[in-house]
């Protein structure tokens, strides 16, 4: 249930969302017989946000977790024996031991999603919205499809393109930099 979302296709993963956030599906099947009214989550704006991070969350969770407890691995056990000599509970345990040993992988995959954060999922959120919800559903790269392709507007979708190129590249390098500073890991 939690690492199978991230090896399945996105267009998947929203059928699946649309069949349980629907108004005759599972989320409001429940709702209702609690005694409440069916919510039509996928045509008001307001819930846009809240169903896109969530199947989000459940989309990567399990890979997350499958990385960091690789990353666990690695962490010498004879650490966690010498704190514990030293009258370490297990939240000191974690704090002294544990974070400084995943660190790497915690900076490595920081700066690798950093180059994504203005991308943000086209591929979901182009499956997931509709004229409804345009207003709080549109980002960078919608916009750019929308402007682009289905308005045929290309030089001006091409100008956004490379200056969303432009900016996530200032923001690898910069975290790059600061990361080699700061912690001294890195990826280059």
């Amino acid at each position: 249930i939690s690492y199978l979302p991230h090896f399945l296709s996105i267009v998947i993963v929203v059928g699946m969302t649309m069949q349980i956030l629907s108004l005759h599906g599972t989320v409001n099947q429940i709702l209702t017989g609690l005694g409440g009214e069916a919510i039509p989550f996928l045509q008001r704006a307001e819930w846009f946000r809240f169903v896109y991070v969530s199947t989000e969350i459940w989309q990567t969770v399990g890979w997350g977790t499958i990385l960091y407890l690789a990353a666990l691995t690695t962490v010498d056990s004879s650490l966690y024996e010498a704190a514990r000599i030293d009258g370490a509970n297990r939240w000191r345990q974690t704090w002294h031991v544990t974070l400084p040993g995943i660190r790497p992988t915690m900076i490595t995959l920081l700066i690798l999603n950093i180059g994504l954060f203005l991308n943000v999922g086209f591929e979901k959120v182009l499956l997931l919205y509709n004229p409804l919800t345009y207003a709080t559903a549109d980002v960078i790269s919608t916009y750019l499809y929308r402007v682009g392709l289905v308005s045929s507007n290309f030089s001006y979708a091409a100008a956004i393109g490379l200056f969303q190129a432009i900016i996530g590249l200032v923001m690898i390098m910069s975290a790059n930099f600061i990361s080699r500073r700061a912690v001294g890991a890195s990826l280059w």
